[in-house]
């Protein structure tokens, strides 16, 4: 297709990195142009339709970022935050646009993220979900119109090999909770309670991580108050509705003007 949009996927064998390839493999909008997994993989210079069973598709697999994004407008990154930062530096000189979905990045990763924004377009979301960027907007207002009479709470469930914790997902909920009420992000997080802490304050969220099996993610937000209460919840079933989300991002900020974004910008929330 002449206007098909030339995409490559980061971390094309991992988990996420192979559901992203049969998803832009089959969108209408995009091309399927370049496949980057680790240089040592044993997989290096294999087609990767096979490597992922769509048959030969002439994308080959290549341990090299430059490479694998030679002939690509977009590039989409689930890969770690260490490779984040390494992918968006060469991005930077590429001027390619940047989608990024990695968890667990540090203030000076985001920071550097932001640095390259200047330069390209850096669509960064700790969740691609659709669901979840809604719910950041739900739970805002549900915040405001509650008020302080409601106690907020945040619970995240993920699998057992996750890395970080709380969830980004989570932290970002966090986030955009506090601006609602008015509270300091950095003042009002209690990540656990133990022995004699004293009475819960109007100044504080709980933020807690469970971790247990395969489950994919989990998010629930607690608002409760005196005599009910209401919940807020989003559950993953799969990673295909990260995969859907980061595929409608890469169409989204194909064409934008530098600056940084999320996914609830491409969502118009």
């Amino acid at each position: 297709m002449s206007n098909s949009i030339p995409v490559t996927i980061c971390g094309a064998l991992g988990r996420m990195g192979q559901k992203l390839i049969l998803a832009a493999h089959h969108h209408p909008r995009l091309r399927l142009a370049g496949a980057l997994i680790s240089p040592q993989s044993e997989y290096i210079s294999q087609d990767i339709g096979n490597l992922t069973g769509l048959g030969l598709i002439g994308v080959e697999t290549l341990g090299d970022f430059q490479k694998a994004a030679a002939e690509s407008s977009v590039y989409i990154d689930f890969t770690n935050p260490e490779a984040v930062i390494s992918h968006i530096e060469k991005a930077e000189k590429l001027g390619l646009a940047a989608v990024i979905g990695v968890t667990g990045l540090k203030d000076s990763q985001i920071e550097r993220l932001k640095v390259a924004s200047l330069k390209i377009p850096v669509l960064w979301s700790p969740n691609m979900s659709l669901g979840v960027n809604l719910m950041y907007k739900i739970a805002s207002m549900m915040a405001k119109s509650l008020g302080p009479d409601f106690d907020i709470e945040i619970v995240e469930t993920h699998h057992r090999l996750k890395k970080d914790a709380p969830s980004g997902t989570a932290l970002k909920l966090y986030e955009s909770l506090c601006q609602a009420r008015g509270l300091d992000p950095k003042t009002s997080l209690r990540s656990g309670r133990q022995g004699l802490v004293g009475p819960r304050t109007e100044e504080e969220i709980g933020v807690l991580a469970v971790r247990g099996g395969d489950i994919v993610g989990d998010h629930s937000v607690f608002f409760a108050g005196l005599g009910e209460r209401l919940e807020l919840i989003h559950r993953s079933h799969s990673r295909d509705n990260f995969a859907a989300g980061a595929i409608r991002a890469a169409v989204w900020i194909y064409g934008q003007k530098p600056g940084y974004y999320s996914l609830s910008d491409a969502l118009g929330l």
